[in-house]
């Protein structure tokens, strides 16, 4: 027996719109009480007057309580529908790049809400960050193998979607042999991916083509990176002309990666490192007199929920403006957020108010976002998160 959800009246409007998430308090309970549908399971999405809607995985113990799959009801999320999926997602990126270095799925951006595959050559890595993509998970692996005949699959089921959803953390090799060292190249600059105990799946392909624009503008500039992880921004600037690069993280494992990726690319003596609390070392560089021509800031989410908008939009703030107070009489600044709950306009009021407590000049001369394999899904702005400023700094 195929399950139902039928929807309050009116509460169909988002779905029509191309929105893929039910919340509990939009089901008709009492025509189809939603916890007798087992966990995990798939139902039909119908309206009010009773029309099928499409076809949805259910947790009713989540505020999403339902995530739709297809807008046919006949349809099922299963090894078929995944390879038809993964097929749709690889032509994409195939068009978007030479080399298959990127990020393979996006969840909802690419019509499979709950799961993250990231590519890097015969590696994938896999999230999957929902009770209902968790139970494919074997039909994902399939799928995967059927399409892209992986030389290795790693779950790297750790996220904190997966605890609202009351799953339990995983990292394992689920298919084929690891290699000793999985390999990443980004803008001709080769890396290490920790796909094991790294963050998320080992890199943030999100911030691809940010990179690329700040690379054409570091050529004989002294380089600050803070939040710097095992070096995306900083050995990048370093391979494309930045005379000396510092890396800044709170993580000593991050910075030993830093320090194997820039020998990896030949660029020991360009990138030095530094250990500790990003505000702590900002507050330590500008007593030590330091000046940088371009500083960038990459920190994790500041703002996970919307009641930490107020606290985040401070700390941001603080953030931008510690960091100001490092640039030269004309510096450079790149200033990124990855919460998706700061608006982009948000970040802007953010590095105007800091140069104007450093009663400084500022012009926005780039305004970048998360790169083409992070598709936005047009009905659905949480899959917009990423934001990115580069900000021109000067006095009179």
């Amino acid at each position: 027996m195929t399950e139902r959800l039928r929807l309050k009246k009116n509460a169909d409007r988002r779905l029509k719109a191309g929105h893929l998430w039910l919340y509990s308090n939009e089901i008709d309970i009492e025509a189809t009480p939603l916890k007798g549908i087992e966990p995990g399971a798939q139902a039909v999405i119908e309206a009010a007057n009773g029309k099928a809607m499409g076809i949805a995985y259910v947790n009713p113990h989540s505020l999403i309580c339902a995530r739709v799959v297809s807008r046919d009801a006949e349809v099922r999320l299963d090894r078929s529908l995944l390879v038809h999926r993964f097929k749709q997602a690889l032509g994409l990126r195939e068009r978007l790049y030479a080399k298959p270095f990127y990020r393979l799925v996006h969840g909802e951006g690419d019509l499979l809400p709950g799961l993250v595959v990231d590519r890097f050559d015969d590696v994938l890595v896999v999230q999957l960050n929902t009770l209902g993509m968790e139970r494919l998970a074997e039909e994902v692996v399939a799928a995967l193998d059927k399409v892209l005949s992986p030389r290795a699959i790693v779950f790297k089921n750790d996220s904190s979607g997966r605890r609202q959803e009351q799953l339990e953390a995983q990292v394992e090799v689920v298919h084929g042999e690891l290699p000793d060292q999985v390999l990443l190249e980004e803008n001709g600059v080769r890396f290490v991916a920790p796909v094991l105990d790294g963050q998320k799946t080992g890199w943030f392909y999100d911030h691809r083509s940010n990179r690329a624009w700040l690379n054409g503008l570091v050529a004989g500039k002294r380089v600050l990176d803070l939040f710097s992880y095992v070096g995306g921004w900083g050995v990048q600037a370093a391979a494309h002309g930045a005379r000396e690069v510092l890396c800044v993280d709170a993580s000593a494992q991050a910075l030993e990666r830093v320090a194997e990726n820039a020998a990896l690319n030949g660029l020991t003596d360009q990138v030095a490192v530094g250990e500790g609390d990003a505000f702590e070392a900002l507050a330590a560089l500008k007593a030590d007199g330091e000046q940088f021509d371009v500083v960038i800031l990459d920190p994790p989410a500041f703002i996970k929920k919307r009641k930490d908008i107020p606290n985040g939009e401070r700390a941001y703030s603080r953030l931008n403006r510690e960091a100001m107070r490092l640039l030269g009489r004309d510096g450079l600044l790149l200033s990124a957020s990855c919460s998706m709950h700061l608006a982009p306009e948000r970040l802007v009021d953010v590095v105007r108010g800091a140069v104007r407590h450093q009663d400084r000049h500022g012009q926005v001369i780039y305004q970048g976002h998360q790169g083409p394999d992070h598709p936005v899904h047009p009905a659905i702005p949480e899959t917009s998160y990423l934001k990115a400023l580069g900000v021109r700094v000067f006095r009179d």
